[in-house]
């Protein structure tokens, strides 16, 4: 069976209630796209943009999620309330979450499979830095990044891995479509080491510039 392409879009600290119209308005322009497509709000309107693309072709999902279902987190989002709240996936492992708040593979796989546990598609994100790449050790890095993120019992229908090197996020930078291909087809022998035939289905993502 041929798997159906993903266009995902991360908005980050983006977006407010009038996002929720335009939202709308694209439903409606282009009712029947020619891929599946995933928007990735601010947690304050996972739940105004899933109710406003129910029935449609576009699914909502999470920028995070914490590790725990419930709890003393504050400021936190657990994978069930993204869920009740109709998010299909959420991101895991963004960059800039690694970056920022010092999240380390194991507190991402721990994420991914909260995700799981919720119900929710895991959309992991791995991607190496520009001097990792300039050292020659892009798939060193993404490998064992995807190693130590890769939730357990992951299948083809509860996992996506988006590689985004950091080096191309927001700088306009953007490596070949050779690079990304040789990256790709790393990953998915590694996923066929890690996972067996599930591999095969899982989606891969370029995300950067």
């Amino acid at each position: 069976m041929r798997m159906r392409k993903l266009a995902a879009g991360n908005w980050k600290m983006n977006g407010t209630a009038g996002s929720v119209v335009e939202l709308q308005a694209l439903i409606a322009a282009h009712p029947m796209p020619g891929c599946e497509m995933l928007i990735c709000p601010p947690a304050t309107l996972v739940q105004q943009m899933a109710h406003a693309a129910r029935g449609s072709a576009l699914r909502i999902g999470g920028q995070d999620c914490h590790p725990k279902p419930s709890g003393a987190h504050t400021g936190d989002v657990s994978a069930p309330m993204l869920r009740d709240a109709g998010a299909s996936h959420v991101i895991v492992g963004h960059s800039e979450r690694r970056a920022d708040h010092g999240e380390t593979d194991a507190l991402v796989r721990a994420k991914a499979e909260a995700a799981l546990a919720a119900g929710l598609v895991a959309v992991v994100c791995i991607g190496e830095t520009e001097g990792e790449r300039d050292a020659g050790q892009t798939l060193a890095v993404v490998g064992s990044q995807l190693d130590g993120s890769l939730p357990a019992g992951a299948t083809a229908a509860t996992l996506v891995v988006a590689y985004e090197p950091v080096w191309a996020i927001g700088t306009g930078r953007t490596p070949t479509l050779a690079e990304i291909a040789e990256v790709h087809e790393f990953l998915r022998n590694r996923l066929q080491a890690l996972i067996g035939a599930e591999a095969r289905g899982v989606r891969l993502l370029y995300g950067g510039s």
